[in-house]
């Protein structure tokens, strides 16, 4: 076999992991020096530092001022639970899915919670009619699908005159998009996603609508003390101002200030949405001149600009699922691109994260490492 030549640059980060995510480029451990290791996060100097990381939230992505912002644990999955558990059962539910995190929400409500929803799913790569669904039951749904690299196109179909809750999971979604917050009413997210931040944190974020739920109705079933909003019929307004359910990590905390900071240097959400769409940018135009490798995403306006899901599409591949994984594979070993398998669950090909934290310059290193890849591979199968 006649060695095919290899690019001449490698990207300066190759972390291209879909989480947890490439940290800002400008980390330094150093950067958490202001931490307050060993303090008691219910410290005035705690408190502090967890006020600052919701209002600064807040103020990134501009979430109306009578919206509450709780951090809470578990990540974004502890977040979505807390929601489900705590709003769902006052009316008829509406389960969208598309991906393994929306079939997931989708199992707990129809078999944990044990709720008669109505269930609406899309194949990987394509996404639910959004504007079919029925919002006067409390819709659940993901606004980016991190396993499909499908997102919703727009919140225009939201009527703003809807009587149940939207419930969306925008965890692959927040600080890449513009979220239409006044068609939110419960959103989540993590802080390892788009900003890169530290695991096992997430954010709840109310509306007005969504607090008046939790203020009037009492679920069915019993409530894990974990999960619990309200006490005595009254939200527990202090989780949205810092006084966190369980300990939190100062030191994630810190991570995640740092990272807010580093966000409105480079322009916050403008900024880093246009970042995001950049380094998308550059692989859809790298798909659109290849006949080997396309894109999941059916319609180009749903592709998602932070999870980048391809597929390969070369008729001489004879097992898609094992030359997926010896491409990620050879792009691992050259230190060119890691972490980029397609999710387990998702058909067979890459995944390529391209949030704000990632710089283009090195997206655009690693696409002649993708080509040298998948040549390499044609040739060793032949």
């Amino acid at each position: 076999m006649t060695d095919i030549a290899k690019p001449a640059t490698r990207p300066a980060n190759p972390r291209f992991s879909s989480g947890p995510c490439a940290k800002i480029p400008t980390f330094d451990f150093t950067k958490l020096a202001d931490a307050p290791l060993g303090r008691s996060h219910r410290a005035a100097v705690g408190k502090d530092k967890l006020k600052a990381a919701i209002e600064e939230t807040r103020a990134l992505l501009g979430i109306p001022a009578d919206y509450k912002i709780g951090i809470v644990p578990a990540s974004d999955t502890g977040a979505m639970e807390m929601a489900m558990w705590s709003l769902l059962g006052a009316r008829p539910a509406t389960m969208v899915a598309w991906e393994s995190f929306g079939a997931g929400w989708v199992t707990d409500v129809v078999k944990q919670l044990k709720l008669d929803a109505e269930v609406k799913t899309a194949d990987y790569g394509e996404i639910v009619d959004m504007a079919a669904l029925d919002y006067n039951t409390d819709v659940v749904f993901t606004w980016n699908g991190t396993t499909s690299g499908v997102r919703v196109a727009s919140g225009d179909v939201i009527p703003a005159d809807r009587e149940g809750l939207t419930i969306c999971d925008a965890t692959s979604a927040a600080f890449a998009m513009d979220l239409p917050w006044d068609k939110l009413d419960v959103t989540t997210f993590s802080w390892q996603k788009v900003l890169g931040g530290e695991a096992a944190h997430g954010m709840l974020i109310l509306s007005p609508r969504a607090v008046e739920r939790l203020e009037s109705y009492t679920p069915a079933w019993p409530m894990p003390k974990i999960f619990r909003l309200t006490k005595a019929g009254k939200l527990i307004d202090g989780i949205f101002q810092g006084a966190t359910i369980n300990t939190p990590s100062m030191l994630a905390v810190e991570d995640y200030l740092v990272a807010l900071d580093w966000a409105r240097s480079v322009g916050g959400l403008e900024g880093l949405m246009a970042r995001a769409n950049a380094n998308a940018g550059a692989i859809w135009a790298f798909c659109e001149t290849r006949d080997w490798i396309a894109n999941l995403a059916v319609d180009d306006a749903t592709r998602s600009n932070t999870s980048v899901c391809l597929k390969f599409t070369d008729a001489r591949i004879k097992d898609g699922a094992a030359f997926a994984k010896a491409v990620a594979k050879r792009l691992e070993a050259e230190g060119a691109a890691l972490d980029v398998g397609a999710y387990r669950d998702a058909p067979a090909g890459l995944r390529v994260w391209c949030g704000g934290t990632v710089e283009t310059a090195d997206i655009e290193a690693m696409l002649p490492w993708l080509e040298h890849a998948f040549e390499a591979e044609i040739a060793a199968q032949a």
